[in-house]
């Protein structure tokens, strides 16, 4: 499966500019829902996203969002893969996830890169000081990349119409946890010159929840 043509990279002053290209290319129902129902996002975080690069969208009805995800299967000792099982954001609400480690790429990263970071910003606050810089507790397993496309509905942003470039990897991780389930803090998600007004009306997230399951669990 492939995505559609290539994105614009179009600019939008303000989350209001955004907002207003949007509503008429979106279904007045769905756009609504943004923010409002429980695990979905804001117009100011998908205004966040497209200023810091991660993520693009066609000029079309609707509009298609392309997103370059890396996904992170950290493999335990015991040889379990690290899971989120929810997240709770800053507006109360819990996401429900179930899935490996995973982060929007920068457009200057390249995927080992936001390898590390998706490491430091999700998994730094639990990881022993004596670990030293986050970059030499992760080991990627060579040979373990793997590219896949996906198209689908974004959850985040009902009615939007997602293309997932995903750029996997297996990796260990020193200092994390064995406890089958733990808790994490996360790092400043945004941080945009100019946009904190932005950031702060943004629906962030506060805490990771995380466990180990079986590698058979997990979709390949």
């Amino acid at each position: 499966m492939s995505c559609p043509s290539p994105p614009i990279h179009h600019r939008f002053a303000t989350p209001a500019s955004l907002s207003d290209w949007l509503k008429p290319r979106l279904p007045s129902d769905s756009f609504a829902s943004w923010g409002v129902t429980p695990g979905t996002k804001n117009v100011h975080n998908l205004w966040l996203e497209i200023s810091e690069g991660e993520t693009s969208l066609t000029d079309s009805v609707p509009p298609t969002r392309t997103v370059n995800v890396v996904t992170v299967h950290v493999v335990g000792s015991n040889g379990q893969i690290l899971v989120e099982s929810h997240q709770q954001l800053s507006n109360g609400s819990v996401r429900h996830r179930r899935r490996p480690l995973s982060e929007k790429m920068k457009p200057s990263e390249t995927p080992e890169m936001a390898v590390i970071r998706a490491v430091r910003e999700e998994l730094g606050s639990v990881i022993r000081a004596e670990v030293g810089s986050i970059g030499d507790a992760v080991r990627i397993v060579p040979g373990s990349y793997k590219m896949k496309v996906e198209e689908k509905n974004s959850v985040s942003y009902p009615g939007l119409p997602a293309c997932y470039m995903f750029h996997s990897f297996e990796a260990e991780v020193e200092g994390l946890p064995e406890d089958a389930e733990f808790c994490t803090e996360e790092e400043e998600e945004y941080d945009v010159s100019g946009g904190a007004g932005a950031a702060n009306r943004a629906i962030s997230v506060k805490r990771h929840y995380w466990k180990w399951v079986s590698a058979d669990s997990i979709e390949p």
